[in-house]
């Protein structure tokens, strides 16, 4: 895989989850709050301690994301394996792109597509949040490393259509860096949610708002399904379709 085909499928993730973002005020909004809350009485008023839990929590949870792109990765390597086909590659991206379509009307409001998948994930979800409850109050940079390592598993429709597109990269290791880099896309909007939630809520509310973001997002679902040419992520499967021009 050419270094520019990564770099585009990183952009792709970051992407996804800069925008998709809109939709981390409610899911995350209560967690952060919650960091603040539960720290020692001398540390909420340090800033620098404030910003060192923050980003300890996002360190957690952006590496638990890394973990589960790895996982994603070496299932689409497993699917690729499976059919040893370069349509193989097709029908990840078709699976991937219509993912990242129905986040993207997820995001519009106009329907609840992902809504099941995500009471799907809440099956795994019931057996982690007791564990992640444990931790909270937040007392130590500790707790907030092992929160966010833990709530990086909480069902969201927004990382599995990240994910969906990780395993179409084929490759653990890309599936963790498209993660990585879907993560670092949600900080703007994570890191700020202490200091200007209410801004924000009421910004991300905004019926123009999601719009926007939802529209980007499906345009680039419609990309991954009807330009495979062009696309961001190719596996190895992928390199035989291309040479014959298929």
């Amino acid at each position: 895989m050419s270094a520019l085909l990564q770099e585009a499928g990183v952009f792709t993730a970051l992407v996804i989850g800069l925008l998709g973002s809109v939709h981390c005020i409610g899911m995350c909004g209560g967690i952060m709050g919650a960091l603040s809350v539960g720290m020692p009485g001398q540390a909420r008023r340090t800033s620098g301690a404030v910003v060192a839990f923050t980003l300890a929590y996002n360190l957690g949870r952006i590496t638990s994301y890394g973990a589960a792109g790895a996982l994603a990765g070496l299932l689409g390597t497993q699917f690729y394996e499976l059919l040893s086909s370069s349509h193989a590659h097709l029908i990840a991206l078709f699976v991937a792109g219509t993912f990242m379509v129905a986040l993207g009307l997820y995001l519009t409001g106009w329907t609840q597509v992902l809504a099941p998948v995500e009471r799907v994930g809440g099956l795994l979800w019931r057996r982690i949040e007791p564990v992640a409850r444990r931790l909270l109050p937040v007392r130590t940079l500790w707790h907030a490393l092992g929160l966010g390592l833990l709530w990086g598993w909480l069902p969201c429709g927004l990382v599995y259509s990240a994910l969906v597109l990780a395993m179409a990269s084929g490759d653990p290791l890309l599936g963790a860096l498209f993660m990585v880099a879907f993560g670092l896309g949600t900080l703007p909007m994570v890191l700020t949610l202490g200091a200007t939630a209410r801004w924000l809520g009421q910004l991300t509310r905004t019926h123009w708002v999601r719009q926007l973001a939802g529209s980007v997002i499906i345009v680039l679902g419609l990309l991954t399904v009807f330009a495979p040419h062009w696309l961001p992520i190719h596996s190895p499967a992928s390199q035989a379709f291309c040479a014959t021009g298929g």
